[in-house]
């Protein structure tokens, strides 16, 4: 996993200035039980996990930056659920297993918040709910069948918004209709991230920062090779997020693309001027997700999925900042509060996401090193659900088996993909093709045909075959 040195305004934040002095990075050789690639969230709760079931685990955590670096430090700081992604959920665990994986998730956002008033970072997360927005009329109704498969399910995660309501939750009359799922929270990540590093070392974990990995050999026991030296482990745990699909094995399953934010001054009295509440997650309706809150000191931070495509999986600097598409993420932010036109912008920055094809994360171990488990495919959801899929890691680990996942959780995900370059000429395409249609909806237009046809192509717009075999796109959670 390579950084690019650009941090995000939620890592200065937690880091200080200057940033804290990491060391040269892992020397010389050891042995442990585990050994951890990866310090996000995913590697951070798998490695308290396991010292939890186990504390004589000897356990080894390597990150090739600093901890909370890369995504975990990177995402506009939604903690979701599950729920919404149900119909594929459904789809591929079948209804039973399905409702039991997004309890577990419910649970798991929960838990991120006992973490925080445990620790004394209580100001770094706030359960004020997710709603789940409409912004054109195009999007309106857009979760009526997740409404209608949950209610056969017996479960009842959300609740209708009128519009008085859904005004006064998001500060905005730009929402034409909306659901409310109170169990979501908006957190401070990188806070969270190095306040869980600080946990994880406490727990007896030797944690390496500035440790790039240079190989992973497989035999009797696993080598993790090292810039200088080695970690001989029994087991090891791939927890890089979408660095993850530079391995051909998982990459198969993924597509890589980023996710842009920008972050305004902080402005709390212009916020309470305007009505904005603080600590609501919102997501409107589109493929090119725009999802928002306002912070407790006083900034929106604004991002939109669906940025630079990766070509062959490589994250290039490109993926660090916005760049041009700056300009076009204020501009839906002031479409949203147009009172904020002359807040002025603090901060803007990217990261990675690993879409996954099938649209949920996936755990397998690799075909040609068995030893080594690996986890990706988070779909720009992963703030809560790395929480869950620490504890699925840990039990992997420490007992083997398949830890209850179905087995569509635990094999890389297939489609049909052209190779490259087709793939990323070919996607290029295809997301402006979906930005043409997304603006046409806002317009009041139809979009046009070939734009309508170019969007169905969108390998990550996920279907979900109902019991009368109707299909149709999930809105994704954030």
């Amino acid at each position: 996993m390579e950084t690019h040195g650009e941090r995000s305004l939620w890592l200065r934040q937690a880091l200080g200035e200057p940033e804290p002095d990491a060391g040269r990075g892992f020397e010389g050789h050891a042995q442990a039980d585990v050994c951890i690639i990866g310090g996000g969230f995913t590697g951070l709760w798998t490695a308290l996990e396991l010292k939890r079931r186990a504390p004589e685990t000897e356990v080894i955590l390597v990150e090739a930056d600093l901890c909370g670096a890369g995504a975990s430090g990177r995402n506009g700081g939604f903690a979701l659920t599950w729920w919404a992604h149900l119909e594929h959920l459904v789809s591929l665990c079948g209804p039973e297993a399905a409702v039991a994986l997004a309890q577990r998730a419910e649970q798991a956002v929960r838990s991120i918040g006992a973490f925080c008033a445990e620790r004394g970072i209580d100001d770094a997360f706030t359960m004020n709910g997710w709603v789940w927005a409409a912004t054109n009329p195009a999007q309106v109704g857009a979760w009526e069948r997740t409404l209608a498969l949950l209610d056969r399910l017996d479960a009842h995660p959300y609740r209708a918004l009128t519009r008085d309501e859904l005004t006064a939750l998001t500060g905005s009359d730009q929402h034409l209709d909306g659901m409310l799922e109170p169990v979501s929270a908006a957190v401070q990540p990188a806070r969270l991230a190095r306040e869980l590093l600080r946990a994880v070392r406490e727990a007896g974990v030797q944690v390496h920062e500035r440790s790039q990995v240079q190989a992973i050999e497989h035999g009797p026991r696993t080598r993790v090779v090292l810039e200088h030296g080695a970690v001989t482990a029994e087991q090891v745990v791939l927890a890089v997020n979408a660095w993850a699909a530079r391995i051909p094995e998982i990459g198969a399953g993924l597509v890589v693309v980023a996710s842009d934010i920008i972050a305004t001054e902080a402005v709390p009295e212009r916020l309470a001027d305007a009505g904005i509440r603080t600590g609501v997650c919102i997501s409107d309706g589109r493929r090119l997700v725009n999802y928002y809150h306002a912070t407790a000191e006083g900034r929106i931070v604004f991002g939109k999925g669906g940025g630079t495509l990766a070509y062959n999986h490589r994250i290039t600097a490109s993926f660090d900042h916005p760049g041009r598409r700056e300009a076009g993420i204020r501009s839906q932010l002031l479409r949203t509060y147009p009172s904020l036109w002359d807040v002025p912008i603090a901060a803007g920055w990217s990261g990675p996401i690993d879409y996954s094809l099938s649209g949920l994360p996936f755990f397998v171990r690799l075909t040609q090193a068995p030893a080594v488990i690996a986890c990706a495919g988070f779909s720009g959801d992963g703030v809560g659900p790395s929480r869950l899929a620490g504890e699925i890691l840990a039990e992997l680990v420490a007992d083997g088996g398949t830890a209850g996942l179905p087995q569509a959780l635990r094999s890389v995900p297939r489609r049909p993909m052209p190779p490259e370059p087709i793939r990323y000429l070919g996607g290029r395409l295809v997301r402006s093709a979906i930005a043409r249609k997304e603006l046409s909806e806002d317009l009041g237009r139809r979009p046009r045909a070939a734009d309508r046809l170019l969007a169905a192509l969108d390998p990550t717009g996920y279907e979900y075959k109902g019991p009368k075999g109707a299909a149709g796109p999930v809105t994704p959670g954030s």
